[in-house]
């Protein structure tokens, strides 16, 4: 739309090239007379005015055209607030927004290298899109020790509900980690996913923001399901992204060899170290993993030790 200003030089600019009356220029444009003849009265006040609320937001540059109007009235200037915001548009004095990042105020830890499997999972997002064109996003979650991926979460919308219900899945089919590592993602830092951790007992630790390589094992995750998964698939349905993802998932764990892992597959050094960690301990784990109750009756010595059993702290 063009303003009433660019239609009163237009009338002066019609009246110069065809020669034609006021009243007529005016009619072809669509412009009242009144308009076009009127001439805008500069205050002489203006240009203290301006000066004024130049200088106050300089010296206070997160402050908005109300908090400006409000110290000119404290000063003594009896000034309206629309005129205050005129002179604040020409003069560009806008305050940019600063969109900040929610974090938690939580105290920052190091890093906790993992021996053994269950201890440390990493978890992160990755977006791709469908054949339509469709975006979508996976919820990644890698075994820090073993290099294992226990779930892929697949789907358009990916919360801190849906993270939740996600590591309660994983709960019941491998158990949870004592330590989560994860950015400082909205889903992670989400009210859900705290009071999960909470309620777990597991703890959630944050790498430091703008440093990915604190989480070095699941970026290095990323880059191979892109390189391997996502770079050669075409997904033409949510369902079909779903089934192909799962199987190169299940692909990366059981046939695809490791090189940091000695060429073995993630499965295989998970299942080496089970044993190896089973034949370092096997008396305190074969206590662990017994029954409780009831205690099985006998005779002689075995009574006596089994009627006093020792503690363990689990």
């Amino acid at each position: 739309m063009v303003g009433p200003q660019a239609r009163t030089e237009a009338v002066a600019v019609a009246r110069a090239a065809v020669s034609i009356s006021e009243r007529r220029a005016c009619g072809l444009l669509m412009l009242v007379r009144g308009t076009c003849r009127y001439e805008a009265v500069t205050r002489q006040a203006n240009g203290e005015l301006r000066q004024k609320v130049r200088e106050l937001a300089m010296a206070r540059r997160r402050f908005g055209y109300r908090r400006l109007h409000a110290l000119l009235r404290r000063e003594g200037m009896a000034v309206n607030h629309k005129r205050v915001y005129r002179i604040y548009v020409e003069e560009k004095l806008w305050v940019r927004k600063r969109n900040r990042k929610r974090r938690l105020a939580v105290e920052r830890a190091p890093m906790l290298v993992p021996e053994g499997v269950n201890q440390v999972w990493s978890v992160d997002f990755v977006s791709d899109a469908l054949a339509t064109g469709r975006r979508f996003r996976t919820l990644n979650i890698a075994d820090d020790f073993s290099r294992e991926s226990p779930a892929i979460e697949v789907d358009t919308s990916l919360g801190g509900v849906r993270v939740a219900r996600v590591l309660d899945r994983l709960k019941i089919e491998r158990g949870l980690p004592l330590q989560i590592r994860s950015d400082n993602g909205p889903e992670f830092i989400s009210k859900a996913v705290e009071q999960w951790a909470y309620d777990n007992g597991v703890e959630w630790h944050f790498i430091e923001p703008g440093k990915p390589i604190e989480n070095a094992y699941i970026e290095s995750f990323n880059a191979r399901f892109r390189d391997e998964c996502l770079n050669e698939n075409w997904f033409t349905s949510l369902p079909d992204a779903r089934q192909k993802i799962e199987e190169w998932r299940k692909d990366y764990n059981q046939r695809r060899p490791h090189s940091a892992l000695g060429y073995r597959t993630s499965e295989e050094f998970a299942q080496a170290s089970a044993a190896q960690s089973h034949g370092k301990d096997g008396d305190i784990t074969a206590l662990e993993n017994a029954p409780r109750f009831p205690l099985s009756h006998c005779s002689g010595d075995g009574c006596a030790k089994l009627s006093n059993p020792p503690k363990l702290s689990l």
